[in-house]
């Protein structure tokens, strides 16, 4: 991990201190930018640090990056890095919980998970709950986790994260995208009950053209969704925005969820969406925590 910067004083309505994860490309990266030109101090955790380190020349303004090593699907990753930044930082104003695979081959974590509720949903649990301390003692803190318009299709409820049986690629996406969702409604319900000003937030791209989709298999089918998908979808610019709004926009309450403004919510200017109906159910929230506890083993915020 590169030796951090030191942080500046806050910029006016802005965040001075900010982690993004999965900031080497996509949304991340782009996120990480608008950051920087804002003036923040934004620590760039990346699960590949040297394809990190090539971002971090794209990201110039008033204020600062750096790069730090972090692997959402590996615990012992998770952890270092929350020691890593807590060693080094007083403050932590704005958490955006961005990393993510999608679709990949069927495949268990070496601590039993599968890959994708690993990577988009539990490490983010744990990241947060191990940067806690640091967000709720920052004035107007605040937690961002981007989900998807795949959670509208998802499902949480008789979902076993710790198995491939009947494993089908999008649907263990949808799931994981919803998850996000939930956590972060569920995460601002227990920071309010807790009497903390820390706010937690969720936001969705859109159809966005990023990489992500690489993941699918590797090769001719992913090729092509990336291909078909520059013609299809909002650059990564337009699509960072619903993102960019809820990490900063200041009306911002908490327990909200923003997306493009246009059809279907594919595209357009970032606006305050409906949750979908996916993520309403109140016993979800509650359950999610439980399982994510129980799997992570880092416990926070208990009633």
């Amino acid at each position: 991990m590169t030796q951090p910067p030191e942080a500046g004083p806050r910029p006016e309505g802005g965040p001075s201190v900010a982690i993004v994860t999965g900031a080497s490309s996509g949304l991340g990266l782009a996120a990480t930018a608008a950051l920087v030109r804002d003036g923040a101090t934004v620590i760039m955790a990346c699960r590949n640090q040297v394809k990190g380190e090539q971002a971090l020349a794209t990201c110039t303004g008033s204020g600062q990056a750096v790069v730090a090593e972090l692997d959402a699907a590996r615990p012992e990753s998770v952890e270092a890095f929350s020691r890593w930044f807590i060693d080094r930082y007083d403050r932590l104003d704005l958490l955006i919980n961005n990393a993510g695979v999608m679709a990949p081959p069927p495949a268990l974590t070496a601590d039993g998970v599968e890959l994708q509720w690993a990577t988009n949903h539990l490490g983010h649990f744990a990241l947060t709950g191990l940067l806690l301390d640091r967000l709720v003692n920052t004035e107007a803190s605040r937690v961002v986790a981007v989900s998807s318009l795949a959670a509208a299709g998802g499902r949480i409820h008789g979902y076993d994260p710790t198995s491939l049986d009947g494993y089908r690629r999008l649907a263990a996406y949808a799931n994981s995208k919803l998850a996000n969702l939930v956590f972060a409604l569920e995460l601002d319900r227990r920071l309010r009950r807790g009497g903390f000003a820390t706010r937690a937030v969720a936001a969705h791209p859109g159809v966005t053209h990023t990489n992500l989709a690489a993941g699918i298999d590797g090769g001719l089918r992913s090729r092509a969704v990336l291909a078909l998908s520059r013609f299809t979808t909002q650059s990564v610019t337009q699509g960072v925005q619903p993102i960019l709004r809820a990490a900063t926009d200041p009306a911002v309450e908490g327990a909200q969820y923003f997306g493009p403004s246009g059809w279907r919510q594919y595209r357009g200017s970032a606006v305050l969406i409906p949750v979908p109906p996916s993520a309403t159910d109140p016993t979800q929230g509650p359950a999610l925590w439980d399982q994510s506890v129980t799997l992570s083993g880092v416990d926070y915020l208990r009633p």
